[in-house]
């Protein structure tokens, strides 16, 4: 078996993506992979074939690998309930909710459990591809780590580190690494990657040059700005941005307020994709825009806490006043449990125990008990009928009158969601709901737009080709797979 692992200088330096891409590439040569990475942070989760949930990047390298995705791929994923602590899910399950000094004491058991879950990949596949978290120049986060460096030795992995040139200071940061790293760190990297390079590659020689001669590491290659990733799942919501209404326009404007836990936010990339829809996530402090066909309420992580912060942007105010002058909202999961009546948290499940109002735009109350449901579902939209195909990932149960008019009918589950007597205001569990195009052209077509053909998962699946092959030209790819070991 062999296997590679990119670190980076940093967050959003492209990890992720260069992995998906990798993972394709090497698929696309006939070669069984896997991707791993031992620990994520994200609020963006998938929900897996053996039921569990990982990170949306893992979820995504598993499609790039043309297999499904399993709780092996990403053994530890921390989810951010708060400031200074998070819900730490373990293969899959969670395990309870953990201030960061807390978290240091689980580390030691949860090595061995990446180290596992990498051995029973491992035991699959000709070659697994690893992510880093962050970057193992952070020399003050080294003891204990299980993310970067860490991982590395215990798994005995050679590593490729990669510097983001879009940032700026690539030469210092990878020159930097160099220099904060000890000497056993040092060598597990075997070369250096430079990504999101914008213009002519000749440009940049001088500096490649200039690295390999401060590092020693030899140079294997530099990737230009993906554009194809744009149509791929995003796992941090730094990547939110507003596009630009073009003059005479007649597109759908749909805003979602951007919470401060917000959760699954790619359930947007098809609208973000659709030339119908203009897409605008709203920053804390920005008010619900008038002229706004339909109001979207996202997935978050703490739905209580995330419902007094609605109220202090004033969203709640705008919200109200968007359906009295006709317009449209739809909530998805805690999104639908802040549109009911009340929601209920008696037993601390996202925190402290407490309750809130919710909005009243349904007839539904939600109380936050229960396991966590963590399920596959497809379906039919109860008015309409088009299909759609998704999941659910939540805590808490509704109950209330305003089921009665389900939104969702699913094919095993049963009914799910509400809608309000004039079909104003819709929410259900669901996740995924505008992936497939008959859903999202029944979804959209209230408002008055035609959406665009082709299911989004295709477009996917045709942006990791298009990134793998521009891979393909950019890197070193021979030296890449001498490095991880494959037979040459």
């Amino acid at each position: 078996m062999a296997s590679l692992m990119i670190q980076g200088c940093g967050s959003d330096v492209g990890k992720s993506t260069l992995v998906a891409g990798l993972c394709r590439l090497f698929a696309n040569r006939g070669l069984t992979v896997r991707p791993f990475k031992p620990q994520n942070m994200s609020n963006n989760a998938a929900v897996t074939a053996d039921g569990g949930e990982i990170g949306r990047a893992q979820a995504l390298q598993a499609l790039a690998c043309r297999t499904p995705a399993t709780v092996h791929m990403n053994p530890v994923l921390l989810k951010p309930q708060s400031d200074v602590g998070a819900q730490v899910v373990v293969r899959g399950k969670v395990v309870g909710n953990y201030k960061a000094r807390a978290f240091q004491g689980l580390k030691p058991d949860l090595l061995a459990t990446t180290v596992d879950s990498f051995r029973t990949l491992a035991a699959e596949a000709d070659l697994v591809l690893v992510e880093g978290a962050g970057s193992p120049a952070e020399t003050n986060l080294r003891r204990g780590d299980i993310a970067n460096m860490g991982f590395a030795h215990a798994a005995d992995l050679p590593v490729a580190l990669v510097g983001d040139i879009d940032r700026g200071h690539v030469i210092a940061a990878l020159a930097g690494a160099h220099l904060v790293l000890d000497e056993a760190d040092r060598a597990r990297i075997k070369g250096f990657i430079i990504n999101k390079f914008r213009g002519d590659p000749a440009l940049f020689e001088e500096g490649r040059r200039e690295i390999a001669a401060r590092t020693g590491w030899p140079d294997l290659g530099m990737a230009p700005w993906l554009a194809p990733a744009r149509a791929l799942p995003a796992e941090d919501a730094v990547v939110l941005e507003r596009p630009m209404r073009q003059p005479g326009d007649r597109r759908a404007r749909i805003v979602v307020p951007m919470l401060s836990r917000i959760a699954n936010f790619d359930d947007f990339d098809p609208l973000r994709a659709d030339p119908g829809v203009e897409l605008a996530f709203l920053p804390p402090g920005t008010p619900v825009p008038g002229d706004a066909d339909l109001v979207i309420l996202p997935g978050t992580k703490a739905t209580l806490a995330d419902l007094a912060f609605v109220r202090a942007q004033g969203w709640d105010i705008d919200i109200l006043a968007h359906v009295r002058r006709g317009g449209r909202v739809l909530g998805i999961c805690g999104g639908y449990q802040m549109l009911g009546r009340s929601v209920s948290d008696p037993e601390g499940v996202e925190g402290s125990p407490g309750s809130a109002p919710g909005l009243g735009l349904l007839d539904v109350e939600t109380v936050l008990l229960g396991d966590k449901v963590l399920r596959a579902v497809e379906g039919r939209l109860a008015h309409g009928d088009a299909a759609f195909s998704g999941y659910e990932m939540h805590v808490g149960r509704t109950t209330g009158p305003g089921l009665s008019r389900p939104m969702l009918r699913l094919d095993r589950q049963g009914d799910d969601g509400a809608v309000s007597e004039d079909g104003r205001v819709a929410g259900a569990y669901v996740h995924g709901l505008f992936e497939r195009a008959g859903a999202r052209a029944a979804l959209l077509a209230p408002l008055g737009v035609t959406a665009s053909p082709g299911d989004h998962a295709t477009k996917v699946d045709a942006a990791l080709d298009e990134v793998a092959a521009m891979l393909e030209t950019a890197l070193n790819i021979p030296a890449l797979a001498r490095i991880a070991g494959l037979p040459t």
